[in-house]
């Protein structure tokens, strides 16, 4: 089940949730087939989104151009991988204009309210890592003023920081088990791994180069190869450093299943001036939103609503708007809460 916003719903799709009005007067209800007639009464209504049913939404332009750039650039990551390890300079620079497409669009778009969270594919994990860890640089490279090369050259950066783990034996890399000493050692050589496998192009700058070898050092000093500490770190790895782990953490793995969008938020909070630099963190806050734009979520207080408005810099305190009680299971007036103003409700889970 997926949101629609009206101005993109067709006739034909099938409603997923029983839609109300302010009143809490039902106006249609589950399981209707949408038509013209229903979708102008919904108009009327002031309703400005619906779910509908996702076997439905194939036709339905939600982030559509933006969804489809996406692919391209991530099919076209096998091949930039292994032309830059075998030395292919002409095939990686005319396969890498791809990915120059993706930081075009987000510069020409600059909406940040995506969700960068659905990593559902574990075959192509390492290349969905690298493209959204490379999209999310991209849009806290634009919040810091990054424009033209830079910018470009940091969503290059993020987005080939793990070619060096196509040196790691996959045993290593898809290991269920906690990692031995040796392997987390060998582990460990994926920065030196893809640093040497990049220096050997010109093309490449030295903030791109540092980019990619300097993504694990943390900003107290306590990371990895060199113990760097604060902003002797590269900006490049600082960004990235934030992106890797957010995006990383937000995708399932043999080993473990994925964190909620909240809770790899909080991870990144967590970690600002030990892990993370703390104008990065804030970047983050600042420019991403946890729960998208009409995001159904239920909170801890037993209550079911949809995300109508975000606070700027608490993107996990967005307002919701109130339909539905778990604990009477009954539809209620509508009304809203502004978790800002709510400090004892969270968000418990997107529904």
């Amino acid at each position: 089940m997926k949101m629609v916003f009206l101005r993109d719903l067709e006739p034909d799709y099938t409603i997923g949730k029983s839609i109300y009005n302010s009143d809490g007067k039902l106006l249609i209800k589950s399981g209707t087939k949408t038509t013209r007639d229903n979708i102008n009464f919904l108009k009327k209504n002031m309703v400005f989104f619906v779910y509908v049913e996702d076997d439905a939404l194939d036709d339905v332009k939600i982030n559509e151009e933006f969804d489809n750039v996406r692919a391209t650039a991530l099919g076209e990551m096998p091949t930039v991988f292994n032309n830059l390890l075998t030395g292919d300079k002409k095939n990686a620079e005319q396969s890498m204009k791809v990915m120059h497409n993706l930081v075009d669009y987000i510069v020409a778009d600059g909406s940040a309210n995506i969700n960068l969270y659905e990593l559902k594919s574990y075959d192509q994990y390492t290349y969905i890592h690298c493209i959204d860890t490379s999209i999310m640089a991209c849009f806290i490279g634009k919040s810091l003023g990054y424009t033209g090369k830079k910018l470009k050259e940091l969503s290059m950066s993020g987005l080939l920081h793990d070619i060096g783990k196509i040196k790691i034996p996959n045993e290593i890399i898809n290991k269920k088990e906690k990692l031995t000493e040796d392997e987390f050692k060998s582990l460990k050589l994926h920065t030196k791994y893809g640093k040497e496998i990049i220096e050997k192009y010109d093309t490449f700058s030295e903030d791109v180069l540092r980019g990619i070898y300097e993504h694990h050092e943390k900003y107290d000093g306590t990371g990895y190869p060199l113990g760097l500490k604060g902003n002797n770190i590269s900006e490049f790895a600082r960004i990235i450093s934030v992106c890797d782990v957010f995006t990383a953490v937000s995708a399932n793995r043999s080993y473990r299943k994925r964190f909620n969008p909240n809770e790899a938020y909080e991870l990144i909070l967590s970690g600002s001036g030990t892990s993370f630099d703390p104008n990065i963190v804030q970047k983050l806050r600042m420019t991403f939103f946890v729960y998208p734009l009409g995001s159904c979520v239920r909170l801890s207080n037993g209550v079911e609503g949809y995300v109508v408005r975000q606070n700027k810099t608490f993107p996990d305190r967005p307002v919701i708007r109130v339909t539905y009680d778990t604990a009477t299971r009954q539809p209620i007036s509508p009304y809203e809460v502004d978790l800002m103003s709510n400090w004892n409700v969270v968000v418990e889970e997107v529904i």
